[in-house]
């Protein structure tokens, strides 16, 4: 089974956890994640099937959006609600404006702490680990981007956000922090991702929807119509990159890891290339003038049996 799929991740599973109960129903083997999630999160994960997998190279620095809730008054071992509070419980009396100022801070390219119970790696061991025996976690900052960091709302302990961020961002990081340039303390207390890159909420299915949906026959899930859309069209995928239909004469040679000549997407760097309407064959790459080279193939010469194809 090859496509993309996205997932409305419930709290309370890891992103592994999620990936592993799709290989299940589909009976894929190769599924893979763009971006993951930590278990407390709910919310938008893109899972890449089969073939597909290929694509995952070019979502690596995907944008992400977030809306969520920081609980003011005291921090946590892990920056978010599942941790143990790391300190005595604080009074908060913080206006709306007080807490838009200090956000402020955390918006444009910043240095920002990876949390200790985090998958950074720490020669070789995930800091989590490292952070779960109580040794030491010498973690480095990184630089990020928060392209946007908007406080809603505040109502008590509690300040309602929406963020826009780059890829390698903890908001969990941005809560802790925010909570200590108040002098109160605060964690991530609730966290939805609404968007990664091209694909929101509105496209996603849950576990339950999708493990009835495996019931029926296949060309339901990898239909195109609004009552099923499991499986996303591939057009609608990568959709800063231009799609070209290959006629039937250049298809073997572009199969076959040959550059072609397609004149039409001269002023293109990468292109999208499919046979018929659905089946996506290949990400192109030009290499001179109007010359393509295919950077990812997904597809043989011939059309694989049982594929189904919807003009």
């Amino acid at each position: 089974m090859d496509g993309l799929l996205v997932i409305d991740k419930p709290s309370g599973m890891t992103s592994h956890d999620v990936v592993q109960r799709v290989r299940r129903l589909s009976e894929e083997r190769s599924v893979g994640h763009l971006g993951t999630l930590d278990p407390m999160a709910t919310g938008v994960l893109p899972l890449l099937l089969g073939r597909m997998t290929r694509l995952a190279q070019f979502y690596l620095g995907a944008e992400k959006e977030y809306e969520g809730a920081i609980r003011f008054g005291f921090a946590t071992d892990t920056y978010d609600a599942d941790g143990e509070p790391a300190g005595p419980v604080r009074e908060v009396n913080l206006s709306l404006e007080l807490v838009q100022y200090a956000a402020a801070a955390f918006v444009g390219r910043i240095e920002q702490m990876p949390p200790p119970f985090s998958a950074k790696k720490i020669s070789g061991v995930p800091a989590y680990k490292l952070a779960r025996k109580k040794k030491e976690v010498p973690l480095q900052p990184a630089t990020i981007e928060v392209k946007e960091f908007a406080v809603m709302s505040v109502g008590g302990e509690t300040a309602v956000f929406r963020a826009t961020v780059g890829s390698g961002t903890y908001l969990r990081s941005i809560a802790h922090d925010l909570g200590q340039k108040l002098g109160v303390g605060g964690h991530l207390s609730r966290l939805r991702r609404t968007r990664v890159a091209e694909f929101g909420l509105e496209q996603a299915h849950s576990l339950e929807d999708l493990a009835a949906a495996i019931q029926r026959p296949i060309t339901d899930i990898m239909s195109t119509n609004a009552n099923a859309p499991y499986l996303l069209h591939p057009r609608t995928i990568l959709p800063a990159f231009p799609a070209v239909t290959a006629p039937a004469d250049v298809l073997p040679r572009l199969l076959n890891g040959n550059p072609v000549n397609l004149p039409e997407f001269s002023a293109a760097k990468l292109i999208k290339v499919f046979r018929g309407q659905r089946e996506l064959v290949a990400i192109a790459q030009r290499i001179a003038g109007s010359l393509f080279q295919p950077k990812v193939v997904l597809a043989t010469q011939e059309a694989p049996v049982g594929a189904v194809t919807q003009n």
